[in-house]
């Protein structure tokens, strides 16, 4: 280690070691590349947000609450119902045994491919130089040749709430050492939808409050139907275009669109808002000229300059971790001097809401606005009688499709299981798969996934009568 101003030479450096960063890690060792990846947090970092305070624990707890819900109300089912509470000590030893086991598979990974992981904060002081400031106070200087940009998002704090131990972020409520008896969530968005029905279905009294006219604002307007009649139905209130705007520890106020003030009380607010570029103090000004506000702005090839590359959460697009993923490959080709580009189709949106939605591609009004003989073909869950096993009722599978070719361009689903069918639906569109071609796929019985295949022979039907 070289301490002070004078760097060490390095080839190939990665700031940020969730999936993104860590997958931009193992691909330029595969190539022959010595890679440095650093981490706040260092090899406990690993995984980053996404694997350790997010993805995996959330959906953890997802899978947990609606498991206990399901037990509690199993009388129609043949099973005795379940009337002890939920053991969140034990939870969280389970949710601790499965983050940990997947951290260290790929810790192993990264050893494995003999990648350098560094404890520190990065940041960039030249076009080619950077400085980590280690946990013991100490400066590294370290000279690269090849560096990606993977810091990921932070929590979006409002003014009026600042995080405490009331205001909580998704990383606060999931460590929780007790479940709030009444919960505001803040933000009708995939975090507050989440957590808000695991909240619920644990037994929570929980009221979402979001600004916007409908859930889910950034997505297709039919996906939030399915979740509001949903919420309803497990006692959640949701109030739409109305913001929170106090919040004493006790009492919430909320103010509605027509400046109408209304209070309920609460023991926790949840804040889930939105996330924020992790970008600040990473020293861009040294390379860009000036500090980029938000979002970096990067070539197809996911470059910033020739030798620095930006993916995940940093950059244009949906902050998932799958595009992270994906973007890091191309990355990664492009620092070793290939001709790339991340071009996909269609990414995969998922929510672990009930019903789960998964979405990928263009909306009906998206597909319209840009001059598309647009058409959609919808079919409602209860025409599936696996969906009958499992006493889901509220749901759907749509399909857009372009009248003129009959490729599907589009599929939203709302249902059981939707985090697990939109990935044929992205194949899909990915190969111009037509609505006749999908109608033909021969699809197992009874499954779930027969709704694209049914709704695909609805959408060939409907294009051959018109």
């Amino acid at each position: 280690m070289v301490v002070g101003n004078v760097p060490e030479a390095a080839d190939f450096v990665v700031i940020g070691a969730g999936p993104g960063g860590y997958t931009a890690a193992l691909e330029a060792a595969r190539r022959g590349r010595k890679v440095m990846l650093i981490d706040r947090a260092g090899e406990s970092g690993v995984g980053g947000v996404c694997l350790n305070v997010g993805c995996i624990p959330s959906k953890a707890l997802i899978e947990a609450a609606d498991l206990y819900h399901r037990a509690v109300h199993a009388r129609d089912l043949g099973l005795p119902v379940v009337n002890g509470p939920f053991d969140l000590d034990r939870f969280h030893a389970f949710r601790k045994r499965v983050v940990s086991g997947l951290a260290d598979g790929v810790r192993g990974q990264l050893r494995a491919a003999k990648v350098e992981i560094v404890a520190g904060t990065a940041t960039l002081t030249d076009m080619h130089v950077l400085v980590i400031n280690t946990p013991d106070n100490q400066a590294r200087f370290v000279q690269f040749k090849s560096l990606v940009i993977a810091t990921g998002s932070l929590p979006v704090e409002l003014p009026n709430l600042p995080f405490s131990a009331h205001v909580l972020d998704s990383t606060a409520f999931l460590e929780q050492d007790a479940l709030p008896e009444k919960l505001t969530v803040v933000g009708g968005g995939y975090i507050g939808l989440e957590l808000g029905t695991a909240a619920a279905k644990l037994g929570a009294s929980v009221t979402i409050v979001e600004a916007e006219t409908a859930l889910l604002p950034t997505m297709p307007d039919v996906l939030g139907g399915p979740l509001h009649r949903r919420l309803s139905a497990l006692g959640v209130e949701v109030q739409l275009s109305a913001q929170v705007i106090d919040f004493d520890g006790v009492t919430v106020t909320v103010r509605k669109a027509n400046g109408e003030h209304t209070q309920h009380l609460a023991d926790r607010v949840l804040s889930a808002v939105g996330r924020r570029p992790n970008t600040p103090d990473l020293g861009l000004e040294m390379v860009l000229g000036n500090r980029p506000e938000g979002l970096l702005a990067v070539n197809p090839d996911r470059l910033v300059t020739r030798d620095i590359a930006a993916i995940g959460d940093v950059t244009p697009g949906p902050a998932l971790a799958h595009k992270a993923t994906a973007e890091a490959a191309v990355a990664v080709q492009a620092l070793c001097g290939e001709q790339v580009a991340f071009e996909p189709a269609a990414i995969p949106a998922i929510i672990f809401s009930d019903p789960e939605i998964g979405s990928a591609g263009l909306s009906h009004a998206a597909a319209s606005e840009i001059g598309m003989q647009a058409q959609r073909t919808r079919l409602p869950l209860g025409v599936s009688g696996r969906a009958a096993t499992l006493g889901a009722r509220e749901g759907f599978a749509e399909i857009v499709w372009d009248r003129d070719s009959g490729a599907v361009v589009g599929v939203h689903i709302a249902a059981p299981h939707a985090s697990e069918l939109i990935a044929e639906a992205v194949l899909a569109i990915e190969m111009g798969v037509t609505v006749e071609d999908l109608s033909l796929i021969v699809h197992p019985h009874p499954t779930l996934s027969e709704l694209l295949t049914e709704t695909a022979a609805q959408a060939h039907m409907q294009g051959e009568t018109t």
